[in-house]
């Protein structure tokens, strides 16, 4: 494509404005009285100005394919997402005054479906998850218009070695902590790109810190990150929005994870309500995997006398969760029982202790 280079020099421009005006996200920690030699910190991506962690994404997202010629101004952006990055991308479409469409599932929650509209995007709706890929190729071939395709170019539009990525950021704000290089950082997958940032950027700086990724029911990162085998796949779609994957995505690197974790559903939804009393916030439920997952090795180092930090993210915000991970009848209907999971946790909070032979499954 042979687009206006002077229409692209004003778009890179506008999204550098936007991220000048961006302040970087908090990151703070939280006290655990009972494991005093480690801290716990939380990344908190959801003050992005759509909220959320895939904000970054989408910046990067953008930035790569303006610099490979592949959008113009009249371009129109299409991306398979039901979620947080199509919201994202809405918002920088909007930005550069670009068309945007989002291919999503019917059941795609009304909120979600509103706040991609408030940016001016569009919906276009598949009865199932797995035709949406397909559907967005059709889409921007038919309109002349370019896929985004999040789960492909995730590991690659950042630039890992800084650059203020998020890796950069935290080890940035750590500095001063009384251990400001983490044990560990502990991060989800969804498009597996936010772990490969910070996977290559640590071993780029030659740092100690290990990455543990943890992974919901229902998804095959585990299982891959295991065996190796990209073929694999699940009938059991994600339940916590926004990581795991029914399937490999190719911005997964196993190689940069050290370590995963396997969260039960009902776990990430204890943790999202533990925090809400804790912290005084909501947050989604992926930030509740992760607490699920920094707690257990936080327990480990306690347990070994090892003093040090861990860090994580609160990804998003809980208010787009209302109705869903907040909502005891959703929680009912659904089947899952967050009592056992939430003993746990204020179990762990009080004692410093991993519970290794009752962790309800």
């Amino acid at each position: 494509m042979d687009h206006d280079r002077h229409w692209v020099s004003e778009a890179l421009r506008r999204i550098e404005a936007d991220f000048v005006r961006s302040a970087d996200t908090h990151l703070f920690p939280m006290d655990i009285p009972s494991m005093p030699g480690v801290r716990l910190y939380f990344k908190d991506e959801s003050s992005h100005p759509t909220g959320s962690l895939k904000h970054r994404l989408a910046r990067s997202l953008f930035l790569y394919a303006l610099c490979n010629g592949w959008l113009g101004p009249q371009t129109t952006v299409i991306e398979a997402s039901s979620g947080s990055t199509a919201v994202s991308e809405a918002y920088f479409a909007r930005l550069l005054g670009l068309p945007f469409i989002a291919v999503m599932p019917h059941a795609t929650s009304a909120e979600k479906i509103a706040q991609i509209e408030f940016y001016g995007g569009g919906c276009h709706f598949v009865d199932r998850a797995e035709e949406m890929d397909p559907e967005a190729r059709r889409l921007a071939g038919e309109t002349g218009g370019h896929f985004m395709d999040q789960f492909t170019f995730a590991e690659r539009v950042t630039d890992w070695r800084g650059n203020n990525n998020i890796a950069e950021s935290i080890f940035d704000q750590m500095a001063r902590e009384p251990h400001p290089e983490p044990a560990w950082v502990v991060c989800p997958a969804g498009t597996g790109g936010t772990s490969a940032t910070i996977g290559r950027f640590v071993r780029y700086r030659g740092l100690d810190t290990k990455i543990c990724v943890v992974d919901p029911e229902g998804s095959v990162f585990l299982d891959y990150w295991r065996t190796g085998d990209r073929t694999l796949t699940t009938d059991r779609p994600p339940m916590v929005e926004g990581i795991g994957r029914p399937r490999v995505e190719p911005s997964f690197l196993r190689e940069v994870v050290d370590r995963m974790i396997r969260v039960p559903d009902a776990a990430s939804f204890a943790g999202v309500r533990f925090l809400h009393s804790a912290l005084g916030r909501r947050c989604g439920g992926s930030t509740g995997t992760n607490l699920w997952g920094a707690l257990q090795l936080m327990a480990e180092m306690h347990a070994d006398a090892q003093a040090g930090s861990v860090v994580t993210l609160i990804c998003d915000g809980g208010s787009r969760y209302l109705d869903t991970y907040f909502d005891d009848g959703w929680l009912a209907d659904h089947g899952y029982d967050i009592s056992p999971h939430l003993e746990v946790l204020e179990r762990v909070f009080e004692t410093g202790v991993w519970p290794s032979d009752d962790v309800p499954g």
